[in-house]
């Protein structure tokens, strides 16, 4: 699938203000999470793993400008 389609299938989901905030509410808590093990982590590849889990979030986030 290319990216035209991906975001045309995604509609629904970004125009239901409900499900959307629903999931946004989970992104938030899951970079929430991330965000706490960067904190805490104690070896680069931690560090790395975390700050790629944080900008995948933040890209799902994105989803609806897209």
């Amino acid at each position: 699938m290319t990216e035209k389609k991906w975001l045309s299938a995604l509609k629904p989901l970004v125009s239901a203000p409900v499900q959307w905030q629903a999931f946004e509410d989970m992104v938030d808590y899951y970079t929430s999470i991330q965000q706490k093990s960067l904190e805490q982590a104690t070896n680069i590849v931690e560090i790395h793993r975390a700050q790629g889990a944080v900008m995948a979030l933040k890209k799902l986030k994105q989803l609806r400008d897209r």
